[in-house]
């Protein structure tokens, strides 16, 4: 039997075959093999940990914020624990029926609409994306038993104790110590906030921000053993307590910060006061009003809270007029123009200018409040009495030439104080190369004029500043020269009291002041507040401490006069600036001048108090 040339015998095709899938298993066996050899020699310590790590959780522990105190160790800010009602978002039902049925039992929970329970999730993932969502705080005890009892009815739901912030003091100093809140994801790319994850809390405001870094603290760790359903299964494994954060004392003067804020309130109207020691910038006291209440922030907020808090476009509580606030000042602003006239050879102390109560300046009339005439008058004369003719006099001699500005640039008048606080208000000091650029610009309806500089001698006009600002010109007035940071922040200090950082930020620079000019200008003002016809001798003129003070009234389009008054103390070595202003408060000796009473009685308050027994103040 022959094979033809095209035929194979059948063996020959078997063979192909067998070798083929042999082929095959033994290229399937390599991938395998190297697969468990990769596996278990090169990622085998990788995959062990998270075998482990299945096996167990992790929890951090939340460290307390350090306390803050005021200049005499008295409480300010400090913590109180609290249990807190939080849901994991990602253990509701991803069924909406079912979601919808969970999140009603949870509002039949916690005593809440169910939209306002959705609301609450909302806001807090917007906030914190994948963190828990607190629900409520301060749960009570029979809530926490029966949850125990039917925590299968609410997944995700747990209850964990939180560090709040207290406020001993309640409102008070507000606006200094600012608030917490939880970090946003804005922040946590911030390198400030490295290593924090959403739903850690952060300062927000106030030294509350300014001083996180000595505040905030360092977490703890919890590790627990669990099972395959994550349930505990043994006791902890391993912890580090955390690290509370540390103790920030404040240059405040609480008894002072409480009676400027007294005197403030009881005006009803908004304003602001600040009292500094004029060697170092220590801040004893600093207050704005309205005022808020930060406890609010340790809560969530009703829609009506946040409207109150930063909508109101009239009381806006959170603005602190005292550094955020930029205004005319009226006559306290004329020791300026004074040192100005003064160090440029514009007039003497002893020359006169004759006040005739009203003066013309191209085509238009200045004049002195209710048109009062002085006569001649010179320079403490003009500050007792507050003549406006002789200080327009003054603007209108420099008014070509920049010096009025020069000087109050040079005092601090809109320009960065260096102030360890978040917000501060910039100001503008006019000049006529601001006014004749926005004359150009078509801005403006006129180019700089005589008129400019005259009312800029008095507070008046274009001027925009700040109490903060004014306190840092008195001071260098008082002090000789010396351009003092002001600051809110004394030291930082262990949980044993232990100093660990003092804050001193020293002079910004210095401005040389002629003795005999500063001394000729400080004898005006303490005629001004406690001699003869002085305007603030209703005021002060039985006060037992020699004080230098000018009152102030400003005009202030759309409002009402606006009531300032600045105090150096005492005279004639003064140590400490106070100054306060009323808004539509009135004349000076009305409104601010009685709320700077008020602070320097607290601050001298056994000579003070002697006197206001016998009768002798308002």
């Amino acid at each position: 039997m022959y094979l033809r040339k095209d035929q194979r015998p059948q063996g020959s095709r078997l063979s192909l075959r067998v070798a083929v899938l042999s082929g095959v298993a033994v290229v399937l066996f390599g991938i395998l093999f190297f697969r468990l050899w990769n596996l278990q020699v090169l990622s085998g310590d990788e995959y062990l940990a998270e075998a482990k790590n299945n096996r167990t959780r992790e929890y951090k522990v939340i460290a307390p914020r350090g306390e803050i105190l005021d200049r005499d160790g008295d409480i300010l800010v400090d913590n109180r624990t609290s249990l807190a009602l939080q849901l994991n978002t990602q253990k509701l039902p991803s069924d909406p029926a079912e979601e919808r049925a969970q999140l009603a039992r949870l509002a039949d929970l916690v005593n809440m609409p169910t939209a306002k329970v959705r609301q609450t999730i909302k806001e807090e993932e917007e906030a914190a994306a994948g963190a828990p969502v607190t629900l409520k705080r301060d749960v009570g005890y029979p809530l926490i038993a029966y949850l125990e009892e039917n925590q299968d009815e609410f997944p995700g739901l747990t209850v964990q104790r939180v560090f709040v912030r207290h406020y001993p003091e309640g409102t008070l100093a507000a606006h200094v110590l600012g608030n917490v809140g939880e970090v946003s994801e804005e922040e946590l790319k911030e390198p400030d906030y490295k290593g924090l994850e959403p739903g850690d809390e952060i300062g927000k405001a106030g030294v509350e921000y300014a001083y996180d870094d000595y505040l905030r603290g360092e977490p703890g760790l919890t590790r627990i053993g669990v099972n395959a359903f994550g349930e505990p299964t043994q006791g902890q494994l391993f912890s580090t307590a955390p690290t509370p954060g540390e103790n920030l004392k404040l240059t405040i003067d609480g008894d002072v910060q409480a009676a400027g804020e007294a005197a403030l309130s009881a005006r009803g109207l908004p304003g602001a006061f600040i009292s500094m020691n004029i060697e170092n910038g220590q801040i004893l006291a600093l207050g704005s009003n309205p005022t808020f209440d930060p406890t609010i922030f340790t809560e969530p907020m009703t829609q009506q809270q946040v409207d109150e808090l930063y909508r109101d476009p009239v009381l806006a509580p959170l603005f602190n007029r005292a550094t955020e606030g930029a205004y005319p000042t009226g006559s306290i602003f004329k020791v300026i123009p004074a040192l100005a006239a003064l160090e440029n050879g514009v007039i003497t102390p002893e020359e006169p200018i004759f006040d005739a109560g009203r003066m013309t300046i191209g085509g238009q009339t200045f004049q002195n409040a209710g048109a009062q005439a002085y006569g001649p008058v010179a320079l403490a004369r003009a500050l007792q009495v507050s003549s406006d003719i002789y200080f327009y006099t003054l603007g209108l001699r420099m008014w070509d030439t920049n010096q009025l500005q020069e000087w109050a640039s040079k005092l601090g008048i809109a320009r960065p104080t260096g102030l360890d606080l978040p917000e501060e208000a910039e100001g503008l000091l006019p000049t006529q190369e601001w006014r004749n650029q926005l004359y150009a610009e078509g801005e403006t309806e006129r180019p700089w004029s005589a008129g400019d500089n005259v009312q800029l001698a008095t507070g008046q006009g274009d001027l925009q500043t700040s109490p903060l600002q004014m306190a840092i010109a008195y001071a260098a007035l008082g002090n000789g020269g010396e351009i003092v940071t002001p600051h809110v922040a004394m030291e930082v200090e262990d949980e044993a009291g232990r100093v660990l950082e003092e804050f001193d930020p020293g002079i910004r620079r210095k401005v040389r002041i002629d003795p005999g000019y500063r001394a000729d200008i400080l004898e005006g003002l303490h005629l001004a507040a406690q001699e003869g016809d002085g305007t603030a001798v209703g005021v002060f003129g039985g006060f037992p401490i020699p004080i230098a003070g000018k009152t102030g009234t400003a005009e202030r389009p759309g409002h009402a006069d606006q009531s300032w008054f600045a105090a150096l103390s005492p005279y004639p070595d003064p140590r400490i600036v106070t100054i306060a202003t009323v808004e539509e408060g009135g004349f000076g000796a009305e409104s601010a001048a009685p709320v700077v009473l008020q602070i320097l009685e607290a601050i001298y308050d056994e000579q003070a108090s002697e006197v206001s027994s016998a009768g002798g103040t308002e």
